[in-house]
């Protein structure tokens, strides 16, 4: 039989089961860093990645919080360095994800959830095919139009050309494991808790339903 300090010693140099990686995504305005948000108060293990982007911080942003703004001369350098896990070009500025904030996360068995557009959502699935991809829609598009005209950060050209986007980004939901209709918050929260517990069967893309809502988003 081992001694009792032994095993312990053998037991404490295991090393730790490796993070899961979520990637999320959604058109402007469905309310994806909202259920973000709300999910990281109810599990607040899992670890957010903060992007890079070229374009310019919002009132109240804070670098290094919510994002790591960089101008456009040092973005280009983490691209060449092959220093970005995925990258894309959004309403004009650029946007990536740290690849070694990422892979280290994860080798330290911590869960972590990107934010990301269906572009970068498309590189990481091929870089890591383990990840879970949810993206989320909105109940339709009026309720789309009204969330974006809520935030009080956009003017109306702004707001129309992201609805105009939304219909390109919406056509790419098949691309993903899971689909939340955020319709109501509390249910949609409820299934983005189901999905990061691995119970999320209910959300799968390919359940009934969602081909209809598609075509009327799409509309």
């Amino acid at each position: 039989m081992q001694p009792l300090n032994l095993r312990k010693m053998n037991e404490s140099s295991k090393p730790a089961a490796r993070g899961r990686l979520y990637v999320i995504a959604a058109p402007s305005g469905a309310g994806k860093t909202s259920l973000v948000k709300a999910l990281l108060a109810r599990r607040p293990g899992i670890e957010v990645s903060v992007s890079y982007t070229t374009r310019k911080p919002r009132p109240n942003e804070v670098d290094g919080r919510d994002y790591c703004f960089v101008d456009r001369a040092a973005f280009e350098r983490l691209i060449l360095g092959d220093a970005l896990l995925e990258y894309a070009l959004v309403f004009d500025n650029f946007y990536g994800t740290s690849r070694e904030r990422v892979e280290g996360a994860l080798a330290a068995g911590r869960d972590v959830i990107l934010e990301i557009d269906w572009q970068g959502a498309r590189q990481v699935r091929a870089r890591m095919p383990e990840c879970a991809s949810v993206f989320i829609l909105p109940p339709s598009l009026a309720a789309l139009e009204r969330r974006l005209r809520d935030r009080r950060t956009d003017d109306d050209a702004v707001i129309a050309r992201r609805l105009r986007d939304a219909a390109a980004d919406i056509s790419h939901w098949r691309e993903f494991g899971y689909v939340i209709v955020n319709d109501r918050f509390e249910e949609a929260l409820a299934a983005l808790q189901r999905i990061v517990d691995r119970d999320g069967a209910d959300w799968v893309s390919s359940r009934p339903g969602l081909e209809a809502l598609s075509a009327e988003l799409s509309g």
